[in-house]
């Protein structure tokens, strides 16, 4: 009996010794899975609640655990409000991630655990007050109450599952709009990759300036060396590179390591070799916009931090909108732009209006029409400028068109997001749709038909 005894304990005691090693060597050196899990935890919770004024817990069980990967289930999250930082880990203790929070640039992820090292960031100046002419052709903005417009926005099928809010903008005015339990028109929200298309907007009002234009080559020293150095600004929109880039979104991929791992995302994407013959091959590429971000940075200098509200937000009333940097202090200009919806159906109608806001012209003229031709190597599905020309295709069998069937002009075009974030724009009908939502591409919803159905009641 005390020979069981003793081997009882003898097992038990392995048992310990190898679980207090797994428990080591994962808070030592936790997989890359786990830090990206932990990463984009506190990114969203400390972007919710210091930019949308939302509550953690709800922010952690809503839009992390509920949607997410199976591990973001066992990840906690907790919030310093006094130094404005995030901390998420797996049950509490392991694979660390960090954010921290800055006045008027919102949140950003740590990855090197450094806070003290994280790029300074300037004061900005308060926003200006609202003009009287919050909209083209007016003051105020009243939403009417037309009815077979509110039979639309409370129809479950066409304004989709876990809708957060619907802006309709007919004429230059809002017309309806609609918001989900929890949110408001007062609500920041993020716009995922629309971020792109309002990031090829700032490289407008620096091709405006002067300071860029679109045929540019050798934009990185680090190119200048090999066959990168022929990639131009204009290949980089059309993401027509011709660089490396794995989009993956379900492990660890380019894009969740850039997004999550990396202090620097555009060194990490400019860093990636040729694939393929610059201008010939279409790859949509997160990595992409980054590098064109990093581009525009440089090429606005010192004023470029404060560049995107002194040039684009302020002029055009975008007061709610917070792009956000990365560590090094580049923005992350392919993702990370919250604003309300309001003001997203601003920057919709900003961009129907070819560039100009009440009479004063922001990007160069043509600009607009160039960002919404056909990118040769797309095969129709994207613009020269950060745009797509077809809507959403989740659930669309492969080689079919997503807007077969819809009945939308053949000038429609889109800003569209991650989970169910999308902008149509229409310039023939003077139209902009906003969709916002926290809607996984797994639940094949399609904004097309609430686009199509807005637009024929509105005939």
């Amino acid at each position: 009996m005390r020979t069981v005894r003793k081997i009882g304990r003898w097992f038990l005691g392995i048992v310990i010794v190898a679980i207090a090693a797994f428990a080591g060597g994962l808070y030592l050196s936790p997989p890359e899975l786990l830090r990206v899990a932990s990463g984009y935890s506190a990114k969203i919770v400390c972007s919710n609640v210091f930019i949308a004024g939302r509550e953690a817990d709800q922010v952690l069980k809503l839009d992390v655990q509920a949607p997410g990967h199976w591990l973001l289930r066992y990840i906690d999250a907790s919030v310093d409000r006094d130094a404005k930082t995030v901390t998420a880990s797996l049950l509490g203790v392991f694979g660390r991630s960090f954010a921290v929070a800055r006045d008027g640039f919102g949140c950003t992820l740590v990855p090197d655990g450094r806070l003290d090292a994280v790029a300074t960031v300037p004061t900005l100046d308060p926003a200006p007050a609202a003009s009287d002419a919050l909209w083209p052709e007016g003051k105020a903005v009243q939403p009417s109450q037309d009815p077979s417009l509110a039979r639309i926005l409370n129809d479950p099928t066409l304004i989709g599952p876990q809708m957060r809010a619907v802006v309709v903008v007919k004429n230059g005015r809002i017309v309806a709009e609609r918001y989900g339990d929890g949110f408001a028109a007062e609500t920041p929200l993020l716009g995922w990759s629309m971020t792109k298309s309002v990031n090829a907007a700032i490289v407008g009002t620096l091709v405006k300036t002067g300071k860029l234009s679109l045929d540019q080559k050798h934009l990185l020293g680090a190119w200048k060396r090999d066959g990168r150095s022929d990639i131009s600004l204009a290949d980089l929109m059309a993401m027509s590179s011709g660089l490396a880039f794995n989009e993956d979104y379900g492990a660890v991929s380019d894009v969740t390591r850039m997004l999550y791992l990396e202090p620097d995302m555009a060194g990490f994407a400019a860093d990636k070799p040729l694939v393929n013959e610059i201008g010939k091959v279409f790859s949509y590429s997160s990595g992409t916009a980054s590098i064109i971000s990093r581009i525009w940075q440089n090429a606005a200098g010192t004023e470029a931090l404060s560049w995107p509200k002194k040039t684009l937000f302020d002029p055009i009333g975008m007061t709610s909108a917070v792009l956000e940097p990365d560590e090094r202090g580049t923005f992350a200009g392919s993702s990370y732009l919250y604003a309300t919806a309001r003001d997203w159906a601003r920057f919709g109608l900003f961009i129907l209006r070819k560039g100009v806001w009440n009479r004063q012209e922001i990007l160069p003229t043509g600009f607009v029409d160039w960002m919404h031709e056909e990118a040769p190597a797309s095969n129709g599905r994207y613009g020269k400028g950060e745009v797509w020309l077809k809507g959403p295709g989740d659930g669309t069998p492969a080689g079919q068109d997503p807007d077969a069937g819809f009945g939308l002009p053949d000038d429609t075009f889109w800003f569209q997001g991650h989970d169910g974030q999308s902008v149509a724009v229409i310039p023939s009908k003077d139209l902009v749709v906003v969709r916002m939502g926290l809607t996984p591409a797994v639940l094949h919803y399609r904004p097309q038909g609430l686009v199509a159905a807005v637009m024929k009641a509105l005939e």
